[in-house]
C-alpha cells in the first residue's frame, strides 16, 4: 500500500528469507516515521530544525542486517517487562516464576528473545485521524518463563502540528505483568550530525528518583529527592553540567541510567523536554505512565557502525523510556504493573517536536 501519507517497501530479510517491510507514516513539513514490523522498531523519526531542514534524530541502521547482527535495542519496543526484575523471578498469587535472566542474575527487556526480536503482524493502515500504523503480535504463555497468553498491540500516528504518539495495548488470560515502551536513542541534532547530546537541555517533571545498585536494581526504600544531586532536572539543565560529578550513582550508571518517579495522577501529562541548542529541535514528552528512565548511552562503545556508517559511542544519544518503574513485580510498595484476565493494558507516549 503507498498513498500520499503513508509508504510501503521492502526493507530487509530474516535467516529464513521472511522480508521485513518499512512502513514510513508522512506528516506535515518533512516530518515522518518509519516503524518496521521486526520487534515494532521506530527505525527513523524525521523532524525539522530551526531553519526547516529535516535530519533523522533517532539511532538505528540504514540496513535492516544491522538490526538483525546486534541487540541494540535501537527504537525498539521493549517487552514483555521493560527495564530490570531483580534475580530473574518474582512471586506471583504465592507461585514463583522464573524467567530467562539475560543481564547477570537480572531479566532486563524481557530476557533474551524479547518483545524487540519478534516479528509483529501488521493488522492496520489507515490515514485517518493521521496516519497510523496498527502491529500485533501474541506472546504465549511461558515465553521467557512470564505467565500468560498476552495478546499485545502497538499504535503508531502521526498527529498535527509535528507530533508521534504510540500506544501499547494488550490483554491476558492469566494473572501476568506487563510493561511496554519504546527505546528510541535519540540526537536531535541529527543521528549522522557527529555532534554528542552534552549540551541538550533536559527537563523532567520529577522530585523523587530511584537509586540503584551495582546491578541497576532499585535500592530499598522510598525513592530519593532530586533536590540537592546531579538528578535534579525539574529546571532545563545540559546534560553534561553533572554527568561528571564525583557520586556513587553517576560511577554505578556510568553516567545516567534511572527511573524518574513522575508525579502520580490520571491521563497523559507532560513528562519531560529536551532541547538542542545546536539545532534549535525541541521534544517534549507526554505520557500516563509512572516512571521515566533517563538513560544517557553510557554502553555506547564503538562497538557498533549505525546510520552513515558511523560507530556510536557514549553520549551519542540518549534515551527517555516512559515506563512502569523497574523491579515492581518484587516490590509491593511500588506502582503495580499486574494485568489480570478481563483487563486491559494501555499506555500512550507522545512526543511533540517544535524548535526554539
Amino acid at each position: 500500500m503507498t498513498s500520499a501519507s503513508i509508504a510501503r517497501a521492502p526493507f530487509g530479510r530474516l535467516h529464513d528469507g521472511t522480508v521485513i517491510e518499512r512502513v514510513t507514516l508522512r506528516g506535515e513539513h518533512g516530518f515522518e516515521a518509519s516503524v518496521l514490523p521486526f520487534g515494532a522498531t521506530l527505525q527513523a523519526l524525521l523532524a525539522p530544525d530551526r531553519g526547516g531542514q529535516c535530519d533523522d534524530v533517532v539511532l538505528g541502521h540504514d540496513e535492516f542486517d544491522g538490526y538483525l547482527a546486534q541487540r541494540k535495542f535501537f527504537g525498539a519496543t521493549i517487552g514483555r517487562y521493560a527495564n530490570r526484575i531483580a534475580a530473574a523471578r518474582f512471586v506471583l498469587d504465592g507461585e514463583t516464576v522464573k524467567l530467562d535472566a539475560n543481564n547477570g542474575p537480572n531479566a532486563l527487556h524481557g530476557g533474551p528473545q524479547g518483545f524487540d526480536r519478534k516479528l509483529w503482524r501488521v493488522v492496520e493502515l489507515t490515514d485517518e485521524p493521521g496516519p497510523t500504523l496498527v502491529l500485533e503480535r501474541e506472546s504465549p504463555h511461558g515465553e521467557e518463563g512470564y505467565p500468560g497468553n498476552l495478546q499485545t498491540r502497538v499504535t503508531y500516528r502521526l498527529r498535527d502540528p509535528m507530533e508521534l504518539a504510540v500506544t501499547y495495548e494488550a490483554t491476558t488470560d492469566r494473572p501476568t505483568y506487563v510493561n511496554l515502551t519504546n527505546h528510541s536513542f535519540f540526537n536531535l541534532d541529527g543521528a549522522r550530525s557527529g555532534r554528542q547530546i552534552l549540551d541538550h537541555r533536559l527537563t523532567i517533571a520529577s522530585d523523587h528518583f530511584l537509586a540503584v545498585d551495582a546491578t541497576a536494581i532499585p535500592l530499598p526504600g522510598p525513592p530519593q529527592p532530586v533536590d540537592g544531586t546531579p538528578f535534579d532536572f525539574r529546571k532545563p539543565t545540559a546534560i553534561g553540567a553533572r554527568i561528571r560529578m564525583n557520586g556513587e550513582q553517576l560511577r554505578l550508571g556510568r553516567g545516567y541510567d534511572h527511573n524518574f518517579c513522575l508525579a502520580s495522577g490520571t491521563g497523559v501529562r507532560f513528562a519531560a523536554r529536551l532541547e538542542a541548542p545546536h539545532s534549535g529541535r525541541v521534544m517534549e514528552l507526554f505520557t500516563d505512565q509512572p516512571g521515566l528512565q533517563f538513560y544517557s548511552g553510557n554502553f555506547l562503545d564503538g562497538s557498533t557502525a549505525g546510520k552513515g556508517d558511523r560507530l556510536y559511542r557514549q553520549s551519542d544519544a540518549l534515551c527517555l523510556e516512559p515506563h512502569a518503574w523497574p523491579d515492581t513485580p518484587n516490590r509491593p510498595d511500588f506502582p503495580s504493573a499486574r494485568l489480570d484476565p478481563g483487563q486491559v493494558y494501555r499506555r500512550t507516549a507522545i512526543y511533540c517536536f517544535s524548535t526554539l
